[in-house]
């Protein structure tokens, strides 16, 4: 029973990720329908603020003052910073090179989880597993057409969204033990909200909020806020939370391994057999990536 239990975190993040893998569509035919960056980050997460509090208690604040700023700082790291680095590296590189730099969050999440907490202890296994999926990545992000346009500013913002994903995980470590995972998920999405307010403070001339009544964005929206961001959100961080950080990361390599098989079904990209060998490298890394990480026991 206790195997089965584990099993289904497993298959939450799993769950997680799949669904993470199509946003990549979703959010391009809202870009291309008129909508900006910031404006679907800020519409999706006030849905899904909207939407946790049917389900989540109704207490408004932390404990105390340091885990309310720990929650602030999960906003900022996980929601504002992540998206704006990501986002705005999309319109300086190739989304290729963003697709590729954007998996090494795992890595970082380990090598900061190591550093911060010597209780647990890194395996060779660890390191082959990740570097093994990573591999895999590239050969499922460039999918046999092997072009890397090297862009100093958007890969460093990439690798800056990178780290700002791994200091979530992080975070999230700091407050799981005393709070429920809703609780969590709530925090984050109204912190990310007003941390974000800044940067959408200056991109207001974008706003159009009557690109809404489009029923095409609205179900995109919906998509984003109720499924990609609430329920995705309580799932990862249920995953998180029983876990473990790096485990849980270490699924974020399949994310572009979704992508791909969406976008071959959604808008007819062709795969090729690089891509399917990456595939195999990727499930390879991660098997293998699960193995070489423990927790030593006191």
């Amino acid at each position: 029973m206790a195997a089965f239990s584990t099993y289904r975190y497993h298959l939450m993040a799993i769950f997680t990720v799949i669904v993470w893998g199509t946003t990549f569509v979703s959010t391009k035919v809202l870009i291309n329908g008129g909508l900006s960056p910031t404006e679907i980050f800020l519409y999706r997460f006030v849905l899904a603020y909207i939407g946790i509090w049917f389900f989540c208690p109704r207490k408004l604040f932390a404990n105390n003052l340091k885990d309310e700023l720990l929650f602030a700082a999960s906003g900022l790291c996980g929601g504002a910073l992540y998206f704006i680095f990501e986002n705005t590296a999309l319109g300086i590189t190739l989304a290729s090179n963003v697709s590729l730099i954007i998996c090494t969050s795992p890595i970082f999440t380990a090598l900061l989880s190591w550093l911060m907490y010597r209780k647990e202890r890194m395996k060779a296994s660890l390191m082959f597993g990740s570097l093994t999926a990573f591999l895999g990545v590239a050969l499922v992000v460039f999918n046999g057409s092997f072009i890397l346009q090297i862009n100093p500013l958007g890969d460093i913002l990439t690798i800056l969204a990178a780290l700002s994903w791994a200091f979530y995980g992080i975070i999230l470590r700091q407050v799981n033990g005393r709070y429920s995972t809703l609780f969590i998920t709530r925090k984050v999405f109204i912190y990310g909200i007003l941390t974000m307010l800044p940067f959408f403070a200056m991109d207001s001339a974008t706003f159009t909020p009557s690109l809404l009544a489009s029923p095409l964005i609205a179900a995109n929206i919906i998509f984003l806020g109720l499924i990609a961001s609430l329920l995705c959100f309580v799932t990862w961080n249920t995953a998180v939370k029983e876990l473990g950080i790096v485990q849980t990361s270490n699924y974020i390599y399949l994310v572009p391994l979704v992508t791909l098989f969406t976008s071959a079904i959604v808008i007819d990209e062709q795969i090729t057999y690089i891509a399917l060998i990456g595939t195999v490298f990727i499930l390879a890394g991660v098997y293998i990536a699960e193995k070489g990480f423990r927790i030593k026991r006191d």
